[in-house]
């Protein structure tokens, strides 16, 4: 296994407990899509670097040869701006925003789709002057303005990179490339695998469900796998419940999943490009099916109570730099955000594994978001749920 896998390892299972950790939601303010708190404005300009900046993200995001003399992008970064960086990282989402709520030692924060809208709408981070992040107008457009990184216009971060839930699978199994999530949705179907079927272990898998019935349940209306109402969440529900007698095991840990497929246990299931970096593809397969996937985009954001506004303005930057940005989504197993970062890739093959950017790869996920009260879809004549009731759900799903 690579030092990159173990890596990816120990955010596999953090990021199921991530998005467990938005259960807490309503009671931290993120209630509303549009209802920041925070009414500041975005400074319009930088003064002097102030030496420091304090930096909370993933692990493998802050990096700076202590684990791996070989993995250093943070050595640069305080050698041409003189901001030395102190960093630390979180397990959950929830841990992340408690860590901000209760302390102003940090001054930049790597947020997942599931964390950015909290931190938004209780005033904890800034809004960003992207004309003082040069390097902003070379991330891919279609990961700017999105729901989950602006709100009322403002942005509130810079992208880190992306990457997609696809669907795995044991060729010895298929005659052909599946082409649907049929496979694992449909019960007629599914039930061929019975016991081998493999889905992530997380609320936020509901909605990889509702993409499903998005296209095959038009009736219910689904326009945003993150914005059910009662019925739709109900139909999730429902779906999920009969997929349930087909898996063997839910994942959680991208070893162990890289390990199910290579023993036959799991034949076929959700899955990430990194985690059939390790298998045979001979036989072993990875797909995009038609009705699309979801997935996650990171977003980097500068705390409302930083005192080092000129050095998180400068780590922002730098990190959405080419070779900072090829470094550390290369490192994790993501596609970057940075058009040019693709060059300075280790690996001349990374950036069309990654899908980096291939618009058409792109339009087919559904980055994670928080699902709250006011439907992020657009209606305001019904309540859509929130990610208390999702859990509530995956634990009457897994029984």
């Amino acid at each position: 296994m690579s030092k990159n896998n173990k890596h990816i390892i120990k955010r596999a299972t953090a990021l199921v407990f991530a998005a467990a950790g938005v259960i807490a939601m309503t009671g931290c303010g993120a209630t509303s899509a549009g209802s920041s708190t925070n009414g500041g404005t975005a400074v319009q300009k930088l003064g002097e670097a102030e030496g420091e900046v304090s930096i909370l993200a993933w692990p493998g995001y802050v990096e700076d040869g202590s684990d791996d003399p070989d993995v250093d992008w943070v050595s640069e970064f305080e050698q041409d701006t003189g901001c030395q960086v102190t960093s630390k990282t979180y397990g959950t989402s929830d841990e992340a925003y408690n860590l901000i709520k209760t302390s102003d030692k940090y001054d930049v924060v790597a947020a997942s789709g599931d964390l950015t809208l909290r931190l938004i709408n209780s005033g904890l981070v800034q809004p960003v002057n992207t004309d003082l992040i040069p390097n902003y107008k070379d991330v891919y457009s279609f990961l700017k303005n999105r729901d989950f990184n602006t709100v009322d216009g403002k942005s509130y971060g810079v992208p880190h990179g992306y990457g997609a839930n696809l669907l795995m699978y044991n060729k010895s199994d298929f005659s052909k490339e599946p082409t649907s999530w049929d496979v694992v949705f449909n019960q007629s179907k599914a039930s061929q695998f019975s016991g081998k079927v493999t889905a992530y272990d997380s609320p936020i898998y509901i909605a990889d469900a509702a993409i499903y019935l998005m296209a095959h349940k038009p009736e219910l209306k689904i326009k945003n796998p993150y914005a059910l109402d009662e019925d739709q969440l109900q139909a999730a529900v429902d779906l999920l419940k009969e997929q349930n007698e087909n898996v063997g095991e839910y994942w959680s840990d991208s070893l162990k999943l890289a390990q199910a497929f290579q023993s036959g246990d799991t034949v076929v299931g959700t899955g990430w490009q990194v985690v059939y970096n390790q298998l045979d593809s001979s036989k072993f397969g990875i797909t995009t099916p038609s009705e699309g996937v979801t997935g996650w985009s990171d977003t980097w954001m500068i705390s409302s109570k930083t005192k080092h506004t000129t050095c998180a303005y400068k780590w922002l930057d730098y990190i959405d730099s080419p070779k900072a940005n090829a470094q550390a989504t290369e490192y994790f197993g993501e596609a970057p955000a940075n058009k040019n970062a693709c060059q300075y890739a280790s690996d001349g093959k990374f950036c069309d594994v990654y899908h980096a950017g291939d618009e058409e790869f792109e339009k087919k996920i559904w980055y994670w978001n928080t699902p709250i009260k006011q439907c992020i879809d657009g209606r305001t004549d019904v309540k859509c749920t929130d990610y208390t009731e999702w859990t509530k759900a995956w634990q009457e799903i897994k029984g």
